[in-house]
């Protein structure tokens, strides 16, 4: 196995002692996620689940308009794919990978199955899912009663929790997709926040400068999410006894495309 990816990259499957590990590990594939790809259309038969370890994926939602928005993203604290285990096999939203990297992808038939055992594996899952369901109900409410420049901070800061570095790869119209918003707020907001020295840009590259004073800047809701997501999930500890997982690549799922509502207007951004 390459030492440069491993399961527990993603802090889900890291929780998981070895019992528990292990009727998974023959089963989870290697899968390379490029931008825009999109792993769920609303509707869509899910065919499998996607522990995130270096990606981002969005979870849109889709109006009859065609207009999107993101209601919550995905890195390596979560899986991709919650209606597997909640009952269903398909969903309204879509999924869209927002920050290229990989994730592990497991069967559904397979997830669906180790879930329905209980123990760890189904607490852990339930737990990211009421976590989940947090994030969604903020960004509801964020983005009802708060300001884009309080939005792209939250947004920002929910990025850079699930990457390693303070450079991040998108551009504004990216930024604007996801918060459903027009692109010239997105241009203002981010011209007040590198005026006051907190986020340096540049054409397809956002840095943050001091995280502190983005915090600061920020509304609640990007602490509200993150303690959730923290004592939801304070039971996860990363495990050194897992049983090796074969990195087997993944066959090529649905090509890549724009994000939802958005076809016409995806911007061409650099891989992570």
């Amino acid at each position: 196995m390459s030492s440069a990816h491993s399961p527990q990259q993603n802090h889900l499957l890291a929780a998981l002692p070895a019992a528990d590990f292990e009727p998974l590990a023959a089963h989870l594939e290697l899968a390379p996620l490029r931008l825009g790809e999109m792993l769920y259309e609303p509707g869509g038969q899910m065919t499998h689940a996607y522990f995130p370890t270096t990606a981002i994926v969005s979870l849109h939602y889709v109006m009859e308009s065609g207009a999107s928005a993101e209601s919550a993203g995905v890195g390596n604290e979560g899986v991709v794919g919650i209606s597997l285990f909640m009952g269903g096999d398909t969903t309204p939203s879509s999924a869209v990978v927002q920050t290229a990297g990989h994730a592990y992808r497991l069967k559904s038939r397979v997830l669906k199955q180790e879930f329905n055992r209980g123990g760890l594996l189904q607490r852990i899952l339930l737990r990211y899912t009421q976590a989940l369901m947090t994030q969604m109900f903020q960004t509801a409410a964020c983005t009802r009663h708060h300001s884009v420049e309080q939005q792209l901070c939250r947004w920002l800061l929910l990025t850079l929790d699930r990457v390693s570095s303070r450079e991040l790869v998108m551009t504004q119209e990216l930024v604007a997709s996801m918060l459903g918003v027009r692109r010239e707020g997105i241009t203002e907001a981010a011209g007040r926040l590198q005026a006051a020295g907190l986020i340096s840009y540049r054409r397809g590259h956002i840095s943050v400068v001091d995280r502190t004073g983005l915090e600061a800047r920020s509304c609640e809701c990007y602490a509200v999410v993150r303690k959730e997501l923290k004592r939801l999930l304070s039971e996860v500890q990363y495990r050194q006894d897992l049983p090796v997982a074969v990195d087997r690549p993944a066959r090529p799922s649905t090509p890549a495309g724009p994000p939802p509502g958005r076809a016409a207007q995806r911007p061409a951004i650099a891989g992570k």
